[in-house]
């Protein structure tokens, strides 16, 4: 690879870094969301009252989205340009998960515009959640919304692999993935209605057509 070629492929990973860390910020919000969301339905929309009071200012949404594209954007370029010089299951895992990653956001952030903008849903819960009783939806969304939080803890371990000593860093990477894994079943069962009776009015089912 020629010299300018490398530095830019350098450059381009260090500001996707960068970009990670800082929407980071947000995804972090969203999980502990996700986690005050588990004890019910009513508590996860009250969190989010709250929680939106930051990241609906038009000051943060906006150039937030604007990072979110760029990260999609970015990884998705670099996993392109990679793709048949990977080795190693690590690196293939990282790149599988980024891929889905970066599907999950653009499908779910565009929903969420969507919802908001074109149907004048409030998109809480109650919205996550209508997919899982608007048979056959469910088979969709379950798998959707369990893959998309799997794929994120990958990618974060993944990234940790690589920048951590090599003794125990597979252990690291295993335990952040099941993590993941416990994370999602969690907020599957969750929108479900598995932990517990959810609501959902007549005008989020509307949209798939009960």
């Amino acid at each position: 690879m020629q010299p300018r070629a490398l530095a830019g492929q350098l450059r381009l990973r260090g500001l996707h870094r960068l970009s990670a860390m800082l929407v980071g910020v947000f995804l972090l919000l969203h999980l502990v969301n996700h986690l005050a969301g588990l004890s019910g339905q009513e508590a996860h929309m009250t969190f989010m009252a709250k929680a939106r009071a930051f990241y609906r200012h038009p000051a943060i949404e906006i150039p937030l989205i604007g990072l979110l594209l760029w990260q999609v954007g970015s990884g998705l370029r670099m996993l392109v340009r990679g793709w048949t010089k990977r080795r190693g299951a690590v690196t293939w895992l990282q790149a599988i998960s980024g891929g889905y990653l970066a599907f999950f956001l653009l499908n779910h952030v565009g929903a969420v515009i969507a919802g908001r903008t074109l149907l004048g849903l409030d998109t809480d819960f109650r919205f996550a959640a209508a997919g899982f009783f608007a048979p056959p939806w469910q088979w969709f969304f379950a798998p959707y919304y369990f893959l998309g939080v799997v794929s994120l803890f990958v990618h974060v371990g993944c990234a940790v692999y690589w920048n951590v000593a090599r003794r125990g860093r597979a252990v690291l990477l295993s335990g952040i993935s099941l993590l993941g894994v416990a994370f999602a079943t969690s907020l599957v069962l969750a929108l479900s209605g598995a932990l517990y009776p959810v609501d959902i009015p007549a005008a989020y089912l509307a949209t798939y057509g009960q």
